[in-house]
């Protein structure tokens, strides 16, 4: 019996789960950072809360058998990927970094690339005055003392200080094309502003700007550490798995 642990709160993570509860000789368990209020449960066990570090992952692995990670977080969970790659390097057991791929801009789109959130505040505000904030409840008071009129769409409630003129709207994607152009049309936003997540689920914005002719600020991804394999197949993540018969060295 191979014990997993997957580093989790994603769609690929819940896929990746359900696949694995089903074999036969693998014991998964998925762990939530907890940052959402009401998260969507993946199959198998579930644990919820921080790990407390590097220190911290590094001792919950080894007391609990753990053969092998599968980090499945968020794309910019880059603190606990850079702590697995540490904690699974001193137990000795592998990990496997399962990542949706990148958004990558086309025709029509009118894309200004960044390196992080305050580099984002900055190129917004001189974009537009009405700018549609989708990057997660994380991170906002990057904005707070920025000019213009904010449309900020979260799950939960943002953290943090809000811009002065700020309206939060909290929603859960997926959300379609259609329904996009409308909000955007509607509240007359002149940038949007979001993570490289990737994925299907909340792309529509994309569409729905590039449809309008709306500049869309984007952040860049923070590498996946030196020395960490990746993958964006949820099948390989699978195979990946029954190769590792008890991984510790």
């Amino acid at each position: 019996m191979r014990r997993v642990l997957i580093l989790g709160g994603t769609r690929e993570a819940r896929t990746l789960a359900a696949r694995l509860d089903t074999a036969p000789d693998v014991e998964v368990i998925s762990s939530l950072a907890g940052r959402v209020r009401e998260p969507v449960l993946p199959a198998g066990q579930v644990r919820i809360g921080g790990f407390g570090g590097v220190d911290g992952l590094t001792d919950w692995l080894r007391g609990n058998d753990i053969d092998a990670v599968v980090d499945a977080t968020h794309p910019f969970a880059a603190r606990i990927t850079a702590n697995a790659a540490a904690a699974t390097r001193t137990v000795g057991i592998p990990l496997l970094v399962l990542r949706r791929p990148e958004w990558v801009p086309g025709p029509g789109d009118r894309w200004h690339v960044v390196p992080d959130l305050a580099a984002a505040a900055e190129a917004a505000a001189s974009l537009g005055e009405r700018v549609f904030l989708t990057i997660g409840r994380q991170g906002v008071d990057a904005f707070a003392d920025r000019p213009g009129r904010f449309l900020i769409r979260a799950i939960d409630p943002p953290d943090g200080r809000l811009p002065a003129d700020a309206e939060v709207l909290l929603a859960r994607g997926p959300f379609t094309v259609a329904d996009e152009i409308t909000l955007m049309g509607e509240r007359g936003i002149d940038v949007v502003v979001t993570k490289n997540s990737g994925g299907a689920l909340t792309s529509a914005k994309l569409e729905a700007a590039r449809h309008l002719g709306i500049p869309v600020v984007v952040v860049a991804r923070t590498p996946i550490p030196d020395g960490v394999a990746s993958t964006s197949d949820v099948d390989e993540v699978v195979a990946w798995v029954a190769r590792h018969r008890g991984g510790r060295e």
